[in-house]
């Protein structure tokens, strides 16, 4: 039986209105601009107010998304949330953010494998209607990091944003996934994890919370040489898998995780770096959310054209990495919607 394409038929982004700045860290924690910038590439960050969750800013990325192609919500066949940061344990995000968009009845589910999520997504996704199961897909990567980070930690405070990013996944008559590479090693959890809240450590236990359990912890030096490998290994088997190379790629948009490590893997690639896709100085590092945020500016801007070759990577907690191969469409960023368009203001970041 002859297999079904599939294509990206819109995206949309949400960013929070609250701003956390360099400067603004250098008033929290032992740090400076400068620092920050040569360090991470990073010069601000989007960070969501105290009463949002994190399907309220997947839910105008999503409505986003749709507009770009006019579609209802009742086009969509399924819903899929990548994200670490759910509002719950359970239920799963995906559940609230199809019934806020008028889906109750469709199929939801979260992926829960941290920075890698969108990857592991749009393999799910295309997977999914290439296999003839639904016609179309709504994934959404979308993160409030700014609730796990503690901000007397100078090693992660400054690195973590909030933001959503959204794309509408469609049968089509042209195939546009040309390959993916995903994997995953959870030998040691700890060089990349939120150590409590889960059964291992429950926030319960013995009665009494332990707060530090509850904030993103992780091994820096540990993380920077498995993602730089990863990414750049997983970008070369994904390609291979549509007999192409690294140099037959148009753009890469990686996780934008930390500018040196982006550096560093379009070096390993040996792609010139105007190929590569970053806009970490705006947004920090916004774990699943960075993918689809990083495509909608370079689609928006014009330097993603259709007919490109783009090949999306990412690492993250698992530990995990994937990439995928994709030959871009005539996807446009969808405008968002009118009530969640708000002026810019100082982050509200509650202390540890």
């Amino acid at each position: 039986m002859k297999g079904y394409g599939v294509t990206i038929a819109g995206i949309g982004r949400y960013a929070p209105a609250g701003i956390l700045s360099n400067g603004d860290l250098e008033k929290l924690v032992e740090t400076s601009d400068e620092w920050i910038v040569q360090r991470t590439g990073m010069r601000r960050r989007h960070i969501a107010s105290p009463e949002q969750a994190t399907s309220d800013i997947a839910i105008p990325a999503a409505k986003a998304a749709l507009e770009a192609t006019g579609r209802q919500p009742s086009d969509v066949d399924c819903v899929i949330v990548a994200t670490a940061t759910p509002d719950y344990l359970f239920p799963a995000t995906a559940c609230i953010v199809a019934s806020a968009l008028g889906m109750t009845g469709k199929p939801a589910f979260d992926i829960s494998i941290a920075c890698s999520g969108f990857i592991y997504g749009m393999t799910t996704a295309a997977s999914l209607i290439r296999a003839g199961a639904f016609k179309s897909v709504l994934l959404i990567g979308a993160e409030t990091l700014s609730k796990i980070v503690d901000y007397t930690d100078r090693s992660t405070c400054v690195l973590f944003g909030d933001g959503a990013g959204a794309a509408l996944f469609e049968r089509s008559d042209e195939d546009c996934f040309l390959g993916s590479e995903l994997g995953a090693d959870g030998a040691d959890p700890t060089v990349l994890y939120l150590r409590g809240g889960g059964s291992r450590l429950p926030f319960n236990t013995n009665g009494k919370a332990d707060r530090s359990a509850g904030f993103v912890q992780m091994q820096g030096q540990a993380v920077f040489k498995f993602a730089v490998n990863m990414m750049a290994q997983s970008s070369r088997n994904a390609l291979a898998r549509a007999d192409l190379k690294p140099e037959d790629a148009d753009f890469l948009v990686p996780h934008q995780a930390n500018a040196r490590i982006i550096d560093a893997t379009v070096k390993m690639l040996k792609l010139p770096p105007s190929k590569c896709v970053t806009n970490i100085q705006e947004y920090g590092n916004t774990s699943s959310a960075s993918i689809p945020l990083a495509l909608c500016d370079a689609v928006a801007d014009g330097r993603i054209q259709p007919g490109n070759v783009v090949v999306f990577t990412a690492f993250g907690g698992g530990l995990s990495w994937g990439a995928v191969a994709w030959r871009w469409g005539s996807a446009r960023v969808g405008k968002l919607p009118q009530e969640n368009i708000e002026p810019e203001r100082p982050a509200h970041i509650v202390p540890a």
